[in-house]
């Protein structure tokens, strides 16, 4: 059985369009489930809001986490991040594999911006390793991102086996690239469309994508398909387009 992962990676917003205008949750769990990902990673899901269900008659009655997860991946974690009045929201990884370890991590360089790096270990039938994966949503400046991102390449010595492999994916905010190649140089990464296409790929505004904030960083395998969902009919789901990525573990082909 050849050993291959599909993975997606979305900020979904707190599953509203750009501006707020409208909830957009429905689609967005139509794209997610059309993907078919193994491993999908989500950043700003706003999985309690006490209010929006006033407003909004087709606000999930149970949390996103579980709305967005309903019947196509039975193993799912909630890293909470920021909490207010109304509710939270935070980074959230959904799996058709069993969870071994979870951690939710606070990041945040600013008591104004809470950030999180969220941390589960993923059993993988006939895999005779484990797979680490690593969720992430980072600051709107640069000097936060830096220092974001020095904490998770400290915690990923500390505690991954280099001989293991390890995907990390989320919004990095990162519209340089400057800080993102140094993180993946530092932790032996390699980015998905860098190596499959020769380019990070644009993913904002979802409607006129320019910006590179979206990533998907891997050790330990090749590159097989690399996408950016920002047809048409997904333009206005989110501000982000998804990314998603076929990966094959490396020693096999």
């Amino acid at each position: 059985m050849q050993p291959k992962l599909d993975i997606l990676t979305l900020n979904i917003h707190k599953g509203f369009s750009p501006l707020n205008r409208h909830l957009t949750l429905h689609a967005q769990r139509e794209l997610l489930h059309s993907a078919h990902a193994d491993i999908v990673f989500l950043q700003e899901v706003q999985d309690t809001h006490h209010n929006h269900h006033k407003k909004f008659t087709a606000w999930p009655a149970f949390g996103q986490l579980n709305f967005l997860s309903q019947n196509l991946w039975p193993h799912t974690v909630y890293g909470k991040n920021a909490e207010y009045q109304d509710g939270h929201h935070g980074n959230a990884i959904l799996s058709k594999y069993p969870m071994k370890l979870m951690k939710n991590h606070d990041i945040s360089a600013h008591k104004l911006e809470k950030r999180g790096m969220l941390h589960c270990v993923i059993s993988p039938p006939n895999w005779t390793e484990d797979l680490h994966v690593i969720c992430i949503h980072l600051g709107l400046f640069a000097r936060w991102r830096h220092a974001q991102l020095t904490a998770i390449a400290e915690y990923v010595e500390a505690h991954i086996p280099s001989h293991l492999p390890l995907i990390i994916a989320g919004d990095f905010n990162d519209w340089t690239t400057q800080a993102g190649r140094n993180f993946a140089k530092r932790c032996h990464l390699a980015e998905v469309f860098e190596s499959n296409t020769g380019a990070h790929a644009k993913s904002f505004p979802a409607w006129l994508p320019i910006l590179k904030l979206d990533r998907i960083y891997t050790r330990g395998f090749n590159v097989k398909q690399a996408k950016i969902h920002a047809q048409k009919q997904h333009q206005f789901l989110s501000d982000h387009a998804a990314l998603s990525a076929t990966l094959i573990k490396r020693g096999h082909s």
